[in-house]
C-alpha cells in the first residue's frame, strides 16, 4: 500500500528523470492530438544543439585524448537518443516529414502558447552578490593562482562535484500545489556529468558568441562607426547563459572549463572552417581550415592583461606601476610599426598599451576620493568604496562613456594586495577591454581573423581618435553654428537680454546655471580631462612622455562610448530647457500658420522638420492644424495645463529628484509637460543596451526594432472580413494611427526579415511607407524567418542608431542649443520691426496689458494665431526667411551633408520615393542656397 501511494502522488518538483522520457512521451501522444508544432520546434532545437555539441567534443578528445570528456560524452550520448525517442514517441518523425513539404508560417502556430521567462534579472551579475558562492566546483577550476599555461606541473584538478540535495517527504496528493512552480523550474534529472555537460554546452555557446561579436565590432571600427551596442550583446548572452549555473559565471571558469585549465594543451582542439556550397552541390565542400589562436580568439591575452594591471595596482594602491612593472610598459611608442614586427612584438605592444591606458582609467576615476583623502584629511577605506554608477560619488563627473566599467575596474583594484578578484571579472569585462584595445589596433592597422590570423594594414591615414568629440564640442569656435560650447556662451547672453526685457533677472537663471554646469562637465572630461594638466596627489598619466591627454587620444573606443553619452544626456538637457521656455512652442505654431496661409510659400526647413519630428510636442493629439490656429495654440497648452496632469508633473519630478543618482535621472523627459520624446539612445539607455527590455511604447513602427517587432506579432484571423491581420498591441495600434495598414505592417515586415544584403523595398510598397522610413538595405538574415541574434541582431539595431546619429533623421546629432539661440534671435527680429512699427499687437502684448506681459512673446504669437492682424503676420513671415533656415544648418558633425548627398546619389531612385528622403533632398538644396544665418 505504501508503494502504491508513493506511485499517486504528485511530482511538485518539476524535475523528470531521463529514464521517464519515452514513457511520458507516450502518454502524451495518447492523449494530447494534435502535439503543438511548437513542441516539435523545441526538440528539434534542443536535439540538434546537443548533437553539435557532442560532435564537437568528439572532436576534441579525437585529437587530444581525455577521460572525462569521453565519459561525458557517453552519458552526453545516451542523453540525446533518450530525447531523439521521446521525439518519435509525439510523432515529431511525421512532423519533421510534413514540414518538409510545406510552407509553414511560424506565427500561425501559437508560438506564444509556450513562454520562458529569465530569472537572471534577480542575479545581478553588474554586481555580484555579498553571500557565499556556490558549492559547485566545475572541473579545471581552483583557488590559487590565474589560470595560466601549466609548466612542469603534475597536479590533478579536482573532480567536479555535484552539490547533494536535501531529503525530504513527498507531499500527499491532497497537499500538492502547483502555482508556485514557475515554469522555469521544470527540468530534466541527468546523472552526475549531466551538469557539467550542460555547463560546456553554456561556455561553448558563450565563446562562439563573443569571437563572432569581436569580428564584427573590428569591422566597425574599420567603419569608423561608434555605437553603445558593443558590450551589451555580451552581457545579454551571460544573462541568458548562466542563469542556470550559479557560481560559475566568471572568466576564469569560462576559460578553465573549455580550455580543461591549460591554454597551452588547449591549442589545436578548435578548428574554424571555410565551406563553399557549388550551383546544385548537395553538400558544402570545405575550403579551408585551420586551428584557432586559443589565446588570441578567447580573449585570455586581454583577461591576463587586465588581471596583472590588478594584482600590480593592489600591491601599493598609490595610482603607480610597481618597478617590475614599470620595467615592461614603460617605452610604449604609440607610433611602432605594427607592419614590421613579430607576432610576439605586437602582442607585447598592446598588452603595455593595456595596462598603462587602465592605470590612466583608475586613477582619473578614483581621483575623487584619492584627493577627498589627501587634500582634505578624509578617511576614505578604499576597499570599501562603491565605485559603480549607483554609488555616491557618481554624482561627481570623471568621465563620459565608459563609467559602469571603470567602476567595477577600480573596484577590484581597489581592494587590499593579495584580494582574489578573478570570480568577479565576468566576459563582459573582458569583452570590453578587448574591444578597447581593438579599437586602437584596428586604427593602427591590425585586426585579428580566425581564419587569416593577423591582418595588417598601413595606420589610417589622418585618423584621429577625437575627431567627432572635438567636432561635438568645438572648443576653438571655429565652426559658429555646430559647437556645443559657444552654443551655451550665445545662449545664456540671449536668456540675460530677454530677462531684462520681461524686468525678471532671475527669468532663466536656472536654465543658465544648468547648461553651464553641463557645459563644464564636457570641457573637464568629455575628450580630455583635467588629468592632462596635472592633478594634485595624482600620478601624472602613464602616456606623459607622447600625450599627457592619452586616456582620450589613444582610444577610439572611449571617445565613442564617451560621444554616444554626450549626445544622450545633450538632448535630454535641451527638452527640458524647452519645456521651460514659450518660443519653441509659439515659432512652430506661427510657422505652420504662415505657411498654411500661403504667407510662407515654401516651408521652412528648420521649422518644418521639427515640427515632423515632434508633432505630439507641439500639438494636441499630434493633428496639425490647417484652420482655427490660435484655438489650436491654446489646445495643446490646456491640455497639458491641466490640474491632474500638472500634479503628475510634480511628482515625477520628485520622484525623479529623489531617486536619481546621477545626471540621466534627472533628465527625465516623463516629467516634462510638453516634450517627452525619448531620443534613440536615451531609449537604449534606460534599457541597458538590452533590445529586449524596450516596451512597445518606445519603439517607433517605422524602426528597425518596430519592424522586428511588428514581424514577431501573432497573427489572427479578423472574423468580420476574414483577412489576416495583426494582434491588437500597443506597437501595432500606434503604426495604424500612422496611417498603416496590417497589410502593409506584414509586407514590410517580411521583407526586413527574408530579403538579403541587397534586396530594395518594391515600388508599389515604398508608395505605403510612412514619412521618415529608412528605406536603407537590411542586414542578411541567416537564421531563419523572424530570429535574429548575435551580430545579425546587431546589424538590424545599426540602422536605427545610424539613422538617428547620420542618417536621414539624425534627432541626436541637433545642436538643439544653437537653435534655440535662433529661436531667440529670430524673435528679437521680430519684436525689433513690430516696435519700430507701433504695431498693435506688439503694444498690446508688450506695453499695454499687464497680464500679457508677464508672457509678452507667448501674448504676441496668441494675438498672431488669431490671424486678423495681417502687418504682424507679414513681419513674422519676413523674419522667418531672412534668412531661411534649414534643419542641417546646426548638426554638430560637418561631413553630415556631403554623407548624405553621396548616400542619395549612389542610391537606386526608389530610394527617393521616401517622404523622408525626399525632406532630406529638401534640406540639402535649401542649406546650398540659403545664406547662412
Amino acid at each position: 500500500m505504501a508503494d502504491h501511494n508513493s506511485y499517486l502522488r504528485v511530482n511538485t518538483t518539476g524535475e523528470i528523470p531521463v529514464s521517464a522520457f519515452v514513457p511520458l512521451s507516450n502518454l502524451i501522444a495518447k492523449h494530447i492530438n494534435p502535439i503543438p508544432s511548437i513542441i516539435y520546434r523545441l526538440f528539434q532545437s534542443v536535439i540538434d544543439a546537443r548533437t553539435a555539441t557532442h560532435a564537437l567534443f568528439q572532436q576534441i578528445v579525437a585529437t587530444k585524448p581525455d577521460l572525462e570528456i569521453e565519459k561525458s560524452n557517453v552519458s552526453h550520448r545516451c542523453f540525446i537518443d533518450a530525447l531523439t525517442e521521446a521525439f518519435k514517441a509525439l510523432g515529431g518523425e511525421e512532423w519533421a516529414s510534413a514540414s518538409k513539404s510545406e510552407t509553414s508560417n511560424p506565427d500561425e502556430e501559437g508560438l506564444d502558447e509556450v513562454s520562458f521567462t529569465n530569472k537572471f534579472s534577480t542575479l545581478g551579475i553588474d554586481r555580484p552578490s555579498d553571500g557565499e558562492e556556490g558549492e559547485d566546483v566545475v572541473e579545471g577550476e581552483s583557488n590559487s593562482r590565474p589560470m595560466r599555461p601549466a609548466k612542469n606541473s603534475t597536479a590533478k584538478e579536482k573532480k567536479g562535484k555535484r552539490r547533494k540535495k536535501a531529503k525530504g517527504k513527498t507531499p500527499a496528493v491532497k497537499e500538492a500545489n502547483f502555482d508556485g512552480i514557475p515554469l522555469e523550474s521544470y527540468r530534466i534529472i541527468e546523472d552526475e556529468n549531466g551538469f557539467i555537460t550542460d555547463y560546456l554546452m553554456a561556455v561553448y555557446s558563450l565563446v562562439k558568441e563573443w569571437i563572432e561579436l569581436r569580428h564584427y565590432v573590428q569591422g566597425l571600427w574599420r567603419e569608423v562607426s561608434y555605437g553603445g551596442l558593443n558590450s551589451a550583446m555580451i552581457k545579454q548572452t551571460e544573462s541568458a547563459i548562466f542563469v542556470n549555473f550559479p557560481g560559475h559565471e566568471s572568466y576564469e571558469t569560462v576559460m578553465k572549463t573549455i580550455t580543461r585549465g591549460d591554454p597551452e594543451k588547449a591549442q589545436g582542439s578548435f578548428h574554424m572552417a571555410l565551406h563553399r556550397m557549388g550551383p546544385g552541390a548537395e553538400a558544402a565542400e570545405k575550403v579551408q581550415e585551420v586551428d584557432i589562436d586559443i589565446k588570441e580568439h578567447f580573449l585570455i591575452h586581454a583577461y591576463w592583461d587586465l588581471l596583472d594591471f590588478i594584482l600590480d595596482f593592489q600591491k601599493t594602491r598609490s595610482g603607480k606601476p610597481t618597478k617590475r612593472m614599470l620595467s615592461e610598459i614603460r617605452d610604449w611608442d604609440p607610433n611602432f610599426d605594427l607592419q614590421r614586427a613579430t607576432k610576439e612584438q605586437r602582442i607585447k605592444w598592446r598588452r603595455a598599451y593595456t595596462i598603462n591606458w587602465l592605470y590612466d582609467l583608475v586613477n582619473v576615476f578614483s581621483s575623487i576620493v584619492v584627493q577627498r583623502n589627501t587634500l582634505k584629511g578624509q578617511n576614505w577605506v578604499l576597499e570599501t568604496v562603491d565605485w559603480s554608477v549607483n554609488g555616491p560619488w557618481n554624482q561627481h563627473r570623471r568621465l563620459f562613456g565608459s563609467n559602469e566599467l571603470a567602476g567595477d575596474i577600480t573596484s577590484f583594484a581597489m581592494q587590499k594586495e593579495g584580494t582574489d578578484v578573478r570570480q568577479k571579472i565576468l566576459p563582459h569585462h573582458v569583452f570590453q577591454i578587448q574591444c578597447i584595445v581593438d579599437s586602437l589596433a584596428v586604427s593602427r592597422g591590425w585586426s585579428v581573423n580566425s581564419l587569416k590570423g593577423h591582418i595588417l594594414n598601413p595606420p589610417a591615414r589622418g585618423f584621429r581618435p577625437r575627431r567627432d568629440v572635438d567636432l561635438f564640442m568645438d572648443r576653438q569656435n571655429e565652426r559658429v553654428g555646430h559647437g556645443y560650447c559657444n552654443a551655451v556662451d550665445v545662449l545664456t547672453q540671449f536668456f540675460e537680454k530677454d530677462a531684462m526685457m520681461h524686468g525678471n533677472p532671475n527669468r532663466h537663471q536656472q536654465q543658465s546655471e544648468l547648461l553651464k554646469d553641463f557645459m563644464d562637465d564636457f570641457v573637464n572630461w568629455l575628450g580630455e580631462s583635467k588629468y592632462m594638466y596635472g592633478l594634485q596627489t595624482i600620478p601624472p598619466s602613464r602616456f606623459s612622455n607622447t600625450n599627457a591627454n592619452g586616456l582620450w587620444e589613444y582610444s577610439p573606443f572611449l571617445c565613442g562610448v564617451g560621444l554616444v553619452e554626450a549626445l544622450e544626456l545633450a538632448y535630454g538637457m535641451n527638452f527640458l530647457v524647452w519645456d521651460r521656455i514659450p518660443e519653441p512652442m509659439c515659432l512652430i505654431h506661427l510657422h505652420n500658420m504662415l505657411v498654411q496661409k500661403g504667407y510662407i510659400r515654401q516651408p521652412i526647413g528648420l521649422y518644418a522638420t521639427l515640427q515632423d519630428l515632434f508633432p505630439t510636442a507641439f500639438f494636441a493629439n499630434g493633428k496639425v492644424p490647417i484652420s482655427d490656429f490660435n484655438g489650436a495654440f491654446h489646445a495643446v497648452v490646456n491640455e497639458t495645463g491641466s490640474r491632474r496632469a500638472t500634479f503628475q508633473r510634480r511628482g515625477l519630478n520628485r520622484t525623479a529628484a529623489r531617486t536619481a543618482v546621477d545626471i540621466h535621472g534627472l533628465l527625465d523627459t516623463n516629467a516634462n509637460r510638453f516634450f517627452k520624446q525619448k531620443s534613440l539612445l536615451r531609449i537604449y539607455h534606460q534599457a541597458e543596451w538590452v533590445p529586449e527590455r524596450i516596451p512597445d511604447e518606445d519603439v517607433s513602427p517605422v524602426s528597425a526594432l518596430g519592424m522586428l517587432r511588428i514581424g514577431q506579432t501573432k497573427k489572427v484571423v479578423d472574423p468580420m472580413t476574414g483577412k489576416r491581420v495583426l494582434e491588437d498591441t500597443a506597437l501595432i495600434r500606434r503604426a495604424r494611427s500612422d496611417g498603416m495598414s496590417d497589410e502593409t505592417m506584414i509586407q514590410m515586415a517580411s521583407l526586413l526579415q527574408d530579403r538579403g544584403t541587397n534586396q530594395p523595398l518594391p515600388e508599389a510598397l515604398l508608395a505605403l511607407l510612412p514619412e521618415g522610413y529608412n528605406t536603407s538595405p537590411a542586414p542578411e538574415n541567416k537564421r531563419g524567418k523572424g530570429v535574429f541574434g548575435g551580430r545579425e541582431l546587431l546589424d538590424l539595431l545599426k540602422l536605427d542608431i545610424i539613422n538617428d546619429i547620420f542618417g536621414e533623421r539624425p534627432l541626436s546629432s541637433l545642436n538643439y542649443v544653437w537653435v534655440t539661440a535662433r529661436f531667440m534671435l529670430l524673435f528679437h527680429q521680430i519684436e525689433d520691426e513690430l516696435k519700430r512699427l507701433r504695431n498693435p499687437s506688439w503694444v498690446c502684448a508688450y506695453e499695454k496689458e499687464a497680464v500679457m506681459m508677464r508672457e509678452k512673446r507667448a501674448s504676441l504669437t496668441a494675438l498672431a494665431l488669431t490671424g486678423e492682424d495681417e502687418e504682424c503676420m507679414r513681419v513674422i513671415a519676413e523674419a522667418f526667411q531672412s534668412p531661411r533656415t534649414g534643419f542641417m544648418e546646426h548638426i554638430y558633425w560637418e561631413d553630415l551633408k556631403s554623407a548624405a548627398e553621396t548616400r542619395i546619389k549612389q542610391s537606386d531612385s526608389h530610394l527617393l520615393a521616401s517622404r523622408g528622403n525626399q525632406r532630406l533632398t529638401r534640406e540639402l538644396d535649401e542649406k546650398a542656397s540659403d545664406a547662412s544665418g
